[in-house]
């Protein structure tokens, strides 16, 4: 058996940004890897996740989720081999996925790792459209936003690893219409040709609530969130009498220094008996079986696709995420520690 590592690089957050954060608020250190005590694993990182929620845990404020502490590594979610294990549960050459993204090798209790099997679907796979993307595109829709068959669902954010699998799922679920916004020409074109979208446009080109209703001529019944601002507007305005939001996100508001301005429409959520609701995923774990069951079956029969954005290398950790903020990703992006 081959020596256990000694040392691991990880992310630390060095200072808090103000707006945009900058590659001068983090740093790449050197620590030393703990000993693996009783109940424990030790996890060789094969590939861990970037998210926009991230950035809020950046700020030091009380959120439905700690802040990340400063010099201390960062968290997130990866997955990897199991090197060392002190736990029955779990044995040494295990897949597992766990909470200790943005290091090399994570020794963590074995009780917050979950095993994954790399022959149901790809590793990356347990990161996003079986991860928690995943799930938060499952429950949002059919759970929050109440979908039922014959429903115009519209999607913001829709290339993203959650938007894009929220718009398949309402196809497969027998919606009437599905539209998707993203911020490029070529995201627009993946959205119609690859993920079978009825309509797309780019909310770069015109006003979102004009492109909105030109895709959308009778309105929509169910709109899913990630973007917030001028596009829950749009929303408001084109939903249906008892029509459904939910609200997943807020990118474009994440690195804001001002308050942003409200939907300017509010006023409609009462004419048009309109529910917005917001989502966290943590509240609907209770779904995860008959999600992984339902969503890996589409994977493995080629009727749900999804894209990975990969970088490689863990120098690279914090550029991938400030590409991420900035929209550079297709689908899931993920930084590789292989190869």
């Amino acid at each position: 058996m081959s020596a256990l590592p000694t040392t691991s690089r990880e992310w630390h957050l060095v200072a808090r940004p103000h707006g945009w954060p900058t590659p001068e608020d983090f740093a790449l250190r050197e620590a030393a890897v703990p000993e693996v005590g009783e109940g424990q694993i030790l996890v060789r990182t094969q590939h861990f996740s970037v998210d926009p929620y991230m950035r809020g845990r950046m700020n030091d404020v009380k959120s439905y989720v700690p802040p990340f502490q400063l010099d201390q590594p960062m968290e997130g979610g990866a997955v990897g081999e199991v090197l060392a294990s002190r736990d029955e549960s779990i044995a040494v050459g295990d897949h597992v996925l766990h909470g200790l993204g943005w290091r090399e090798y994570a020794v963590l209790d074995a009780k917050r790792a979950a095993k994954v099997d790399p022959s149901l679907a790809p590793l990356t796979a347990y990161l996003g459209v079986l991860g928690m993307p995943g799930l938060t595109a499952y429950a949002g829709l059919i759970e929050v936003a109440s979908f039922k068959e014959g429903d115009a669902v519209f999607v913001s954010g829709a290339a993203g690893a959650v938007g894009s699998e929220v718009g398949q799922i309402a196809k497969l679920k027998g919606a009437s219409r599905v539209i998707g916004s993203a911020g490029s020409d070529e995201k627009v074109k993946l959205l119609v040709e690859e993920y079978g979208f009825d309509a797309a446009f780019n909310y770069k080109n015109g006003d979102v609530s004009k492109q909105l209703k030109e895709a959308a001529p009778d309105g929509i019944d169910v709109y899913f969130d990630n973007v917030g601002g001028d596009h829950l507007e749009a929303a408001i305005s084109s939903l249906n009498v008892h029509g459904r939001a939910a609200i997943c996100g807020m990118i474009s508001m994440y690195n804001a220094t001002e308050p942003t301005p409200a939907p300017r429409n509010l006023a409609m959520v009462i004419g048009k008996r309109l529910r917005l609701q917001g989502l966290l995923v943590s509240d609907h774990a209770a779904l995860q079986p008959k999600f992984v069951e339902e969503v890996s079956a589409w994977i493995r029969s080629g009727e749900l696709k999804y894209a990975e954005t990969k970088v490689s290398g863990i120098e690279n950790g914090v550029d991938a995420f400030l590409g991420l903020l900035r929209g550079e990703n297709t689908g899931k992006m993920i930084v590789s520690l292989e190869g």
